[in-house]
């Protein structure tokens, strides 16, 4: 049931999760509707003004041009009036001579004539005289930042009539002038019954530009995305961490209950069996009964103590009494202190110290503890006659010590969590090994106080390697 309510919970705040990100996902998407509604909204306004500013400039020009060609008009039909009264003086025939004398002396007909074809109205760019690139840059600019359009732009002035573009500020798309520009038409000059030219601007970087303006909006939903997913699967694994933990503690408790009673009640039959005349009577008996007291209580107190250790080394207030020591004696007393129990499995503890320079810093005891931690785990995961090596070499300033056994082996997947408080490496439904599952943990938290590492290779079946590497210095 437990398991279920955990599964129920996690796929609801899963589904409220998602649904969280969708309607944020959806806010931001209207955010950036209307922050490029107001866009169009800005570039239409300064476009406009832009165009009012052309059609005004383009008119002022064509006055000045009317005007000019008129005043040039009127000298012309001037002196147009002047050569008719050359010509038809008081009605009598003038001679050919004459008339070309007259124009010779009037130097200004071929300059009016000039002129009056300067002047007609310029027909070949449509009905748009155009102005000059920086002028029109220059307007396109200073309107787009009155509205703080601060972006990259592209214009073109387009013709209906030729389907040409007259002018473009760079070329570089003519394209997308053509299809996705904004389009405005500007004032006829000269027939109402002309198409207008079109201006046309584009804008490369319009939806960066747009994203830009919501900079802060998509920031902060980013941080809370991450947030929220964070703080969902931080959940989770602690839930599954929780979980698990409860499994090792009700298996720590199982087997420490266990461990626990065994000590006590063979304590208990001893004093029992003490208790009988007969046996208080017979001095060996009674001896080896009093041994028996002894060595179970000796088991307790170290399986008490292991656990005490435990909990100092979690709470960080384990301390070491550091003094030289030469490691290969350390060894050596720890192989003595296991070799009858290898004897009586018919196996054997194997010693190869060659490592040249054994000495370091380090607390004598809790070297003495890991070594045999390691000697009673290589025995006690091994379902044949055990054949445990240990050898030693120096590298880098440093010792190596290698214990090597012919056990059970490790998995892959449970190498890694070996070394965790309370964990035992699964059996499935074979109990066969005993033990609280802070051995290993103790290893590592000691070596690491010693500044060295620790280390496993191993296969199910193949026995397993452990690898301690201690600075001498």
């Amino acid at each position: 049931m437990k398991k279920r309510a955990t599964a129920i919970i996690i796929v609801l705040v899963s589904m409220a999760t998602i649904g969280l990100m969708i309607i944020q996902v959806y806010w931001i998407k209207d955010a950036v509707k209307v922050k490029q509604a107001l866009f169009y909204r800005d570039v239409n306004e300064a476009m406009l003004n832009v165009v009012y500013d052309l059609d005004r400039m383009n008119m002022k020009d064509q006055i000045i041009r009317r005007r000019n060609f008129f005043d040039r008009e009127q000298t012309f039909f001037d002196t147009f009036d002047s050569l008719n009264k050359v010509l038809f003086n008081n009605g009598e025939f003038v001679s050919a001579s004459e008339i070309n004398k007259w124009i010779n002396n009037s130097a200004r007909v071929n300059d009016i004539l000039e002129q009056l074809s300067l002047n007609q109205p310029d027909r070949s760019e449509g009905n748009f005289y155009i102005s000059n690139k920086e002028e029109i840059d220059s307007l396109i600019t200073k309107e787009l930042r009155a509205k703080r359009i601060n972006t990259k732009f592209e214009y073109g002035i387009y013709n209906p009539v030729t389907h040409s573009m007259i002018l473009q500020s760079t070329g570089k798309y003519p394209e997308e002038l053509l299809n996705d520009s904004f389009v405005y038409d500007l004032t006829r000059i000269g027939s109402f019954y002309t198409f207008p030219n079109k201006l046309l601007i584009y804008f490369p970087n319009e939806q960066t530009f747009i994203i830009s303006k919501l900079w802060n909006l998509l920031a902060i939903s980013v941080f809370l995305f991450l947030v929220i997913i964070f703080s969902f699967l931080f959940s989770i694994y602690i839930i599954i961490r929780q979980k698990r933990l409860s499994v090792m503690k009700n298996d720590f408790i199982n087997n420490m209950t266990h461990e626990f009673k065994t000590p006590i009640s063979t304590i208990a039959l001893a004093c029992e069996a003490l208790k009988d005349r007969d046996i208080q009577k017979s001095e060996p008996i009674y001896n080896n009964y009093i041994n028996v007291i002894n060595e179970e209580n000796k088991r307790l107190g170290s399986m008490a103590e292991q656990i005490l250790q435990s909990a100092v080394i979690e709470k960080g207030q384990l301390k070491l009494k550091k003094t030289k020591l030469n490691m290969h004696e350390v060894i050596e007393e720890a192989v003595n202190a296991k070799k009858i129990v290898a004897e009586e499995k018919g196996g054997t503890i194997e010693t190869q110290l060659k490592a040249t320079n054994p000495e370091l810093t380090g607390d004598r005891i809790h070297l003495t503890n890991v070594m045999n931690n390691l000697l009673d785990n290589a025995l006690k995961y091994n379902l044949n006659k055990p054949h445990i090596i240990i050898n030693t070499v120096n590298r880098n300033n440093s010792l190596l010590i290698r214990v090597q056994d012919n056990g059970i082996g490790i998995s892959k997947s449970n190498q890694k969590k070996i070394f965790e408080k309370l964990y035992r490496v699964p059996t499935g439904n074979v109990h066969d090994f005993k033990g609280f599952g802070l051995g290993l943990n103790y290893v590592k938290a000691t070596t690491e106080l010693h500044h060295g590492t620790i280390s496993v290779d191993s296969e199910p079946g193949k026995g397993s390697t452990f690898t301690i590497e201690l600075p001498l210095h």
